[in-house]
């Protein structure tokens, strides 16, 4: 194929997708596009907080002590920490999480869930699982299920390297 300048072979042309791999692309691409925006409705319609805020209360509910440093938790949310903080402020500012420095290191800031941020993640959580289940895993039988889990981890070990998200997965 011609490269843009109209040399054959030239080792700077672009690799196009395939057809099937267009498609494949466009399915992606419309999945990143509609589900989170679909999946922020629902939670903003139950609690006036996003499907980002969910998932930080949710990471830190899922520590033993119900805390983070504000690093780690950035790392498992892929957030700025300019980010995560403005949105921990918002979530102290409902009396559902609380920042004070490490007791270990008072370099570090920790997130903690207070006790009516885990009640809210208690509360919210079913209404949650059911909107995934709606919008994903209701239109798939056990094989696209399991597709779908290999190949989305398959593209995360090349988008997060140091696996910071895939660690916090189940096994």
């Amino acid at each position: 194929m011609d490269d843009a300048s109209g040399q054959p072979g030239s080792q700077d042309a672009p690799r196009w997708l395939a057809p099937e791999e267009r498609r494949a692309w466009l399915a992606l691409y419309g999945v990143t596009q509609w589900l989170p925006g679909r999946l922020d409705a629902d939670l903003f319609r139950r609690a006036r907080i996003t499907l980002f805020d969910y998932h930080v209360m949710a990471m830190v509910s899922e520590t033993p002590e119900r805390k983070l440093p504000m690093s780690e938790l950035a790392a498992r949310s892929n957030a700025s920490l300019s980010r995560l903080s403005h949105v921990v402020k918002k979530l102290e500012g409902r009396g559902w999480m609380h920042r004070a420095p490490s007791p270990d290191d008072a370099r570090v800031t920790t997130a903690e869930l207070t006790d009516e941020g885990f009640a809210a993640i208690v509360e919210l959580a079913p209404g949650h699982v059911e909107a995934v289940r709606d919008a994903v895993f209701d239109g798939l039988d056990a094989d696209d299920v399991a597709a779908l889990e290999r190949v989305g981890t398959r593209i995360l070990q090349r988008l997060d390297p140091g696996n910071a998200f895939l660690s916090r997965r189940e096994a």
